[in-house]
Protein backbone atom coordinates (compact mmCIF):
# COMPACT_ATOMS: atom_id res chain seq x y z
CA UNK A 1 0.00 0.00 0.00
CA UNK A 2 1.38 3.38 -1.06
CA UNK A 3 0.27 6.40 0.93
CA UNK A 4 1.08 9.99 -0.01
CA UNK A 5 0.69 12.86 2.43
CA UNK A 6 -0.30 16.32 1.18
CA UNK A 7 0.37 19.34 3.38
CA UNK A 8 -0.99 22.73 2.26
CA UNK A 9 1.44 25.32 3.66
CA UNK A 10 1.00 28.33 1.39
CA UNK A 11 -1.14 30.38 3.78
CA UNK A 12 -0.32 33.94 4.83
CA UNK A 13 -1.28 33.51 8.49
CA UNK A 14 -3.53 36.55 8.64
CA UNK A 15 -5.27 35.36 11.82
CA UNK A 16 -1.99 35.38 13.74
CA UNK A 17 -1.58 39.11 13.29
CA UNK A 18 1.28 41.52 13.72
CA UNK A 19 1.76 40.88 17.45
CA UNK A 20 2.90 37.32 16.78
CA UNK A 21 5.50 38.48 14.29
CA UNK A 22 7.05 40.68 16.97
CA UNK A 23 7.79 37.62 19.12
CA UNK A 24 8.49 34.92 16.50
CA UNK A 25 9.78 36.83 13.48
CA UNK A 26 6.81 35.89 11.30
CA UNK A 27 3.01 35.91 11.38
CA UNK A 28 2.94 32.89 9.07
CA UNK A 29 2.05 30.20 11.54
CA UNK A 30 3.52 27.26 9.62
CA UNK A 31 6.99 28.80 10.03
CA UNK A 32 6.76 29.92 13.64
CA UNK A 33 9.38 28.23 15.79
CA UNK A 34 8.76 25.59 18.43
CA UNK A 35 12.00 24.71 20.20
CA UNK A 36 13.95 26.10 17.27
CA UNK A 37 12.11 24.25 14.49
CA UNK A 38 9.27 25.54 12.29
CA UNK A 39 5.83 24.13 13.09
CA UNK A 40 5.73 22.70 9.57
CA UNK A 41 8.82 20.59 10.27
CA UNK A 42 7.30 19.20 13.48
CA UNK A 43 4.22 18.20 11.47
CA UNK A 44 6.22 16.55 8.68
CA UNK A 45 8.18 14.54 11.26
CA UNK A 46 4.97 12.91 12.50
CA UNK A 47 4.17 11.55 9.05
CA UNK A 48 7.78 10.59 8.39
CA UNK A 49 7.46 8.33 11.46
CA UNK A 50 4.55 6.39 9.88
CA UNK A 51 5.47 3.12 8.17
CA UNK A 52 2.49 3.40 5.81
CA UNK A 53 3.62 6.75 4.37
CA UNK A 54 5.70 6.57 1.19
CA UNK A 55 5.95 10.24 0.18
CA UNK A 56 5.16 13.71 1.49
CA UNK A 57 4.23 16.63 -0.78
CA UNK A 58 4.16 20.17 0.66
CA UNK A 59 2.46 23.04 -1.18
CA UNK A 60 4.20 26.38 -0.60
CA UNK A 61 4.31 29.94 -1.79
CA UNK A 62 6.90 30.48 -4.58
CA UNK A 63 9.32 32.40 -2.32
CA UNK A 64 9.44 29.49 0.14
CA UNK A 65 10.07 26.63 -2.28
CA UNK A 66 13.86 26.73 -2.17
CA UNK A 67 14.62 27.20 1.51
CA UNK A 68 11.80 24.98 2.81
CA UNK A 69 12.69 22.28 0.31
CA UNK A 70 16.30 22.35 1.48
CA UNK A 71 15.25 22.25 5.14
CA UNK A 72 12.91 19.28 4.68
CA UNK A 73 15.39 17.28 2.62
CA UNK A 74 18.06 17.92 5.24
CA UNK A 75 15.88 16.97 8.21
CA UNK A 76 13.78 14.14 6.73
CA UNK A 77 15.94 11.33 5.40
CA UNK A 78 13.66 8.29 5.62
CA UNK A 79 10.88 9.47 3.27
CA UNK A 80 10.59 11.09 -0.12
CA UNK A 81 9.68 14.74 0.50
CA UNK A 82 8.85 17.12 -2.34
CA UNK A 83 7.68 20.72 -2.49
CA UNK A 84 5.35 22.25 -5.08
CA UNK A 85 3.98 25.70 -5.69
CA UNK A 86 0.64 26.15 -3.95
CA UNK A 87 -2.30 28.34 -4.90
CA UNK A 88 -4.23 31.26 -3.50
CA UNK A 89 -6.54 29.02 -1.46
CA UNK A 90 -6.21 25.83 0.53
CA UNK A 91 -8.30 23.95 -2.03
CA UNK A 92 -6.11 25.09 -4.90
CA UNK A 93 -2.94 24.24 -2.95
CA UNK A 94 -4.16 20.73 -2.16
CA UNK A 95 -5.16 20.15 -5.78
CA UNK A 96 -1.73 21.23 -7.03
CA UNK A 97 0.00 18.97 -4.51
CA UNK A 98 -2.32 16.13 -5.49
CA UNK A 99 -1.27 16.55 -9.12
CA UNK A 100 2.34 15.97 -8.04
CA UNK A 101 1.62 12.73 -6.18
CA UNK A 102 3.09 9.55 -7.69
CA UNK A 103 0.38 8.12 -10.01
CA UNK A 104 0.43 4.59 -8.55
CA UNK A 105 -0.42 5.90 -5.08
CA UNK A 106 -3.24 4.04 -3.30
CA UNK A 107 -4.26 6.56 -0.63
CA UNK A 108 -3.75 10.27 -0.06
CA UNK A 109 -3.77 11.80 3.41
CA UNK A 110 -4.36 15.56 3.58
CA UNK A 111 -3.25 17.23 6.79
CA UNK A 112 -3.12 20.79 8.08
CA UNK A 113 0.49 21.94 8.16
CA UNK A 114 -0.16 23.56 11.55
CA UNK A 115 -1.41 20.46 13.38
CA UNK A 116 1.93 19.17 14.69
CA UNK A 117 0.54 17.18 17.63
CA UNK A 118 -1.38 14.50 15.78
CA UNK A 119 -0.56 11.04 17.15
CA UNK A 120 1.12 8.58 14.82
CA UNK A 121 -1.34 5.96 16.07
CA UNK A 122 -4.28 8.13 14.94
CA UNK A 123 -2.65 8.64 11.54
CA UNK A 124 -2.28 4.89 11.14
CA UNK A 125 -5.90 4.24 12.17
CA UNK A 126 -7.18 6.78 9.64
CA UNK A 127 -5.08 5.21 6.89
CA UNK A 128 -6.29 1.71 7.73
CA UNK A 129 -9.93 2.85 7.81
CA UNK A 130 -9.60 4.56 4.43
CA UNK A 131 -7.85 1.51 3.00
CA UNK A 132 -10.86 -0.60 3.95
CA UNK A 133 -13.69 1.83 3.17
CA UNK A 134 -12.26 4.38 0.72
CA UNK A 135 -12.52 7.52 2.86
CA UNK A 136 -11.86 8.43 6.49
CA UNK A 137 -11.43 11.58 8.53
CA UNK A 138 -10.24 12.25 12.04
CA UNK A 139 -12.77 13.99 14.28
CA UNK A 140 -13.81 14.57 17.87
CA UNK A 141 -17.19 14.89 19.55
CA UNK A 142 -17.82 18.46 20.76
CA UNK A 143 -17.94 18.94 24.52
CA UNK A 144 -19.84 22.23 24.36
CA UNK A 145 -23.55 22.50 23.69
CA UNK A 146 -24.09 23.54 20.05
CA UNK A 147 -26.81 26.03 19.10
CA UNK A 148 -28.22 26.77 15.67
CA UNK A 149 -28.81 30.51 15.34
CA UNK A 150 -30.32 33.02 12.97
CA UNK A 151 -28.69 36.29 12.05
CA UNK A 152 -25.05 37.19 12.50
CA UNK A 153 -22.88 34.88 14.59
CA UNK A 154 -22.01 37.68 16.97
CA UNK A 155 -24.05 39.73 19.41
CA UNK A 156 -27.65 39.90 18.33
CA UNK A 157 -27.92 36.36 16.96
CA UNK A 158 -31.02 34.43 18.02
CA UNK A 159 -31.08 30.76 18.97
CA UNK A 160 -33.27 28.58 16.78
CA UNK A 161 -32.52 25.18 18.27
CA UNK A 162 -30.07 23.02 20.18
CA UNK A 163 -28.28 20.40 18.08
CA UNK A 164 -27.72 17.02 19.80
CA UNK A 165 -23.99 16.54 20.28
CA UNK A 166 -24.16 12.80 19.63
CA UNK A 167 -24.91 13.60 15.99
CA UNK A 168 -21.98 15.99 15.62
CA UNK A 169 -18.27 15.64 14.95
CA UNK A 170 -15.66 18.38 14.80
CA UNK A 171 -13.53 17.51 11.80
CA UNK A 172 -9.77 17.46 12.19
CA UNK A 173 -7.02 16.14 9.93
CA UNK A 174 -5.61 13.92 8.55
CA UNK A 175 -8.36 13.18 6.07
CA UNK A 176 -7.53 10.10 4.01
CA UNK A 177 -9.03 9.00 0.71
CA UNK A 178 -8.46 6.64 -2.18
CA UNK A 179 -6.26 8.50 -4.65
CA UNK A 180 -8.69 8.09 -7.55
CA UNK A 181 -11.66 9.16 -5.41
CA UNK A 182 -9.96 12.34 -4.26
CA UNK A 183 -8.91 13.18 -7.82
CA UNK A 184 -12.51 12.81 -8.98
CA UNK A 185 -13.72 14.97 -6.12
CA UNK A 186 -11.39 17.83 -7.04
CA UNK A 187 -12.25 17.55 -10.73
CA UNK A 188 -15.98 17.72 -9.91
CA UNK A 189 -15.48 20.68 -7.58
CA UNK A 190 -13.53 22.60 -10.20
CA UNK A 191 -16.12 21.82 -12.87
CA UNK A 192 -19.00 22.91 -10.62
CA UNK A 193 -17.27 25.90 -9.08
CA UNK A 194 -17.68 24.35 -5.63
CA UNK A 195 -15.44 25.51 -2.78
CA UNK A 196 -15.39 23.26 0.29
CA UNK A 197 -14.16 23.87 3.80
CA UNK A 198 -12.24 20.58 3.81
CA UNK A 199 -11.44 17.69 1.49
CA UNK A 200 -14.19 15.53 2.96
CA UNK A 201 -16.82 18.04 1.81
CA UNK A 202 -15.60 17.56 -1.77
CA UNK A 203 -15.69 13.77 -1.52
CA UNK A 204 -19.11 13.76 0.14
CA UNK A 205 -20.59 15.43 -2.96
CA UNK A 206 -19.68 12.43 -5.11
CA UNK A 207 -21.74 10.04 -2.96
CA UNK A 208 -19.43 7.22 -4.01
CA UNK A 209 -18.02 6.18 -0.64
CA UNK A 210 -19.17 6.83 2.93
CA UNK A 211 -16.68 8.93 4.86
CA UNK A 212 -15.78 7.07 8.03
CA UNK A 213 -14.77 8.86 11.24
CA UNK A 214 -11.77 7.91 13.34
CA UNK A 215 -11.82 9.40 16.81
CA UNK A 216 -9.11 12.00 17.20
CA UNK A 217 -7.72 13.89 20.17
CA UNK A 218 -8.26 17.31 21.67
CA UNK A 219 -4.47 17.64 21.60
CA UNK A 220 -4.54 17.62 17.81
CA UNK A 221 -4.92 21.39 17.77
CA UNK A 222 -4.74 23.62 14.71
CA UNK A 223 -2.45 26.52 15.54
CA UNK A 224 -4.24 29.58 14.20
CA UNK A 225 -4.27 32.27 16.91
CA UNK A 226 -1.48 33.82 19.02
CA UNK A 227 -2.75 32.12 22.18
CA UNK A 228 -2.39 28.70 20.54
CA UNK A 229 1.38 29.03 20.67
CA UNK A 230 1.40 28.86 24.48
CA UNK A 231 -0.53 25.59 24.34
CA UNK A 232 1.73 24.30 21.57
CA UNK A 233 4.83 24.91 23.68
CA UNK A 234 3.25 23.02 26.58
CA UNK A 235 2.27 20.07 24.38
CA UNK A 236 5.73 19.91 22.84
CA UNK A 237 7.34 19.94 26.28
CA UNK A 238 5.09 17.07 27.38
CA UNK A 239 5.73 15.16 24.17
CA UNK A 240 9.49 15.54 24.53
CA UNK A 241 9.33 14.36 28.15
CA UNK A 242 7.36 11.24 27.16
CA UNK A 243 9.85 10.41 24.42
CA UNK A 244 12.73 10.75 26.89
CA UNK A 245 11.07 8.19 29.17
CA UNK A 246 10.29 5.67 26.44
Amino acid sequence: MKVAVVLPAAGLGTRMGRSSAEFTGTSRKQFMLLEGSPILLHTVRKFAACDHVTEIVVALRPDDLSWVGDLLREQIRNKTVRVVEGGNSRQESVERALAAVTPDTDLVAVHDAVRPFVDVEIINRAIEEAHEHGAAIVGIVPVDTVKQVTGAQASGAKVRSTIPRERLVLAQTPQVFRYDLLKQAFEAARRDGFVGTDESSLVERLEQAPVRVVMGSDRNIKITKPGDMDLARLYLEQETARQALS
